[in-house]
């Protein structure tokens, strides 16, 4: 009797920190997508109010009786004993930061986000330095706190991928880099160029806009728990049960803009939707880590969204939007939009070349963090890299170290899990693959609800229950491997490339 009421309370209390993410999310969802640039230094003091209020909560004795609890108790059943690990791995992050200092961190990156959308839109990164040098600092400062062992941007890193470090991912994404220049070598040398010209002309916004909700709801998104928006970088929101949203933007001379966001996009909030109701209030209905989170995302925009069968059956649709593709045909557009053409902006780069981008990030972050480079040096790096990396080199701001908004949220430590999901999704696509050995024929036809019912069943029911290490050995039979990935490039453009 004393368990079931002690678990009845427990989920009583995490619920009332569900309910203050969901107040805070929805104010965050509304800064980036309506609200009036006069209104943003107060929704920040807002914000420091609520993620104040939400941390004592995070950080009381109470919880942390809960925690102790449950993790010793023999009685405790898989979903509660996670429901107590996540608690407690907010409680150890946080009960560390100072409540004034928490609360000032949160004020910080809410001007910081809107300094960032001033900064971008102006190409100029002195106007954004002086933000992130203070979130660089609160997060030097906060690290300090919470203590490292190896490299203190292993508890970056953790925060958003547990248990990956610096060790880790250095092996990972050499292995990764090396097999990407050696395709992209292979590429270059070869006497095959897919054109990709036709892909230059105006598409209406309205048109896009149509075509967008037409797969988002083919993929399963549900647009009754959902909606479509527009904002400066896109992006997916859980506001709460039953409300998982999704923005992107439009381009009216890019054609696959806002269709690659949305898909990407709507691959993060179908695996939220489809968390399992039993996990509301846990603070489970999440995704296992950004890692995992990602693959989802990269999964249904690349390797089911720029595939063959994806593009056989909503071509037609495709060509009645936009009149001007009706003479090119399906073959030629396939390996038109998967084109390997290294670029500037991660978000619209190319499928092969894109952990590019993530790697530049990720070796950038380790010295901000290891004291290796000072912010005043951060433009010139960046471009360095695009030069060295890519063989592109920005020419403003907006383009080079501005591009994304993640920096101006705090977000050190996240980008790798981009990379992580390319190597994630190959995975699952792999032990998919085995349960259904026809998927492809499935997708030629417009059926993306079986595909969206295996990971549902496989993945995104069981929430932020299963660690990442857990639940990649859960579903495919073994730790994270990146030969599929590389496998799955080298089989894709070897035959787009005819080598």
């Amino acid at each position: 009797m004393e368990f079931t009421n002690k678990l009845k309370d427990f989920k009583i209390y995490m619920k009332d920190i569900e309910y203050f993410n969901c107040a805070l999310s929805t104010l965050y969802w509304d800064a980036r997508v309506s609200i009036p640039k006069k209104g943003a230094p107060y929704r920040g003091d807002v914000l420091g109010f609520l993620s104040s209020e939400m941390y004592k909560r995070q950080t009381s004795p109470e919880i942390k009786s809960y925690i102790d609890y449950f993790l010793s108790s023999e009685d405790a059943d898989k979903i509660t004993r996670a429901m107590a690990d996540q608690a407690k791995r907010e409680y150890d992050r946080s009960m560390l930061i100072p409540e004034d200092r928490y609360r000032a961190y949160v004020i910080a990156v809410s001007e910081s986000e809107a300094a960032w959308e001033q900064a971008k839109d102006k190409a100029d990164f002195n106007l954004f330095k002086p933000h992130l040098d203070k979130l660089i600092a609160f997060n030097r400062e906060f690290i300090e706190y919470w203590g490292y062992e190896d490299s203190k941007y292993d508890k970056l890193l953790d925060y958003y991928e547990p248990g990956i470090t610096v060790k880790k991912l250095d092996t990972i994404f050499t292995e990764l880099k090396d097999a990407i220049i050696s395709l992209l070598d292979r590429i270059n040398a070869s006497q095959r160029k897919p054109n990709n010209a036709f892909l230059r002309s105006d598409y209406p916004v309205d048109a896009q806009r149509r075509l967008c909700d037409s797969v988002l709801k083919k993929m399963g998104y549900d647009l009754n728990a959902g909606r479509v928006d527009v904002s400066v970088h896109p992006f997916t929101v859980t506001l709460g049960h039953n409300d998982v949203r999704i923005t992107t933007h439009y381009y009216i001379k890019e054609f696959q803009s806002a269709l690659f966001s949305c898909i990407h996009e709507g691959g993060h909030a179908i695996y939220e939707q489809n968390i399992s109701d039993k996990l509301t209030g846990t603070m489970l209905k999440t995704g296992a880590s950004m890692g995992i989170h990602e693959s989802q995302s990269r999964l249904y925009e690349n390797i089911i969204g720029r595939s063959r069968a994806f593009w056989t059956y909503f071509y037609p649709e495709t060509q009645e939007l936009f009149p001007q593709f009706k003479p090119i045909p399906l073959d030629d557009f396939y390996k038109g939009i998967n084109v390997v053409q290294p670029s500037l902006i991660r978000i619209e780069s190319d499928e092969l070349t894109y952990s590019l981008h993530i790697i530049i990030r990720y070796e950038l972050e380790k010295a901000i963090f290891n004291g290796d480079v000072s912010t005043e040096e951060l433009p010139a790096l960046w471009n360095k890299k695009y030069k060295e990396y890519l063989g592109v080199e920005p020419q403003n701001d907006s383009e080079g170290i501005l591009q994304d908004m993640h920096w101006s949220s705090g977000n050190f430590g996240y980008f790798p899990s981009y990379a992580l999901g390319n190597l994630y999704g190959a995975q699952f696509m792999q032990a998919l693959k085995k349960d259904m050995p026809d998927i492809a024929q499935h997708i030629t036809k417009g059926d993306l609800l079986s595909l969206n019912d295996w990971l549902k069943k496989n993945i995104h029911e069981h929430g932020a229950v299963y660690h990442p290490e857990e639940l990649i050995k859960k579903v495919t039979g073994e730790k994270l491997n990146a030969k599929y990935f590389i496998d799955y490039l080298n089989a894709k453009y070897s035959d787009i490339y005819g080598f």
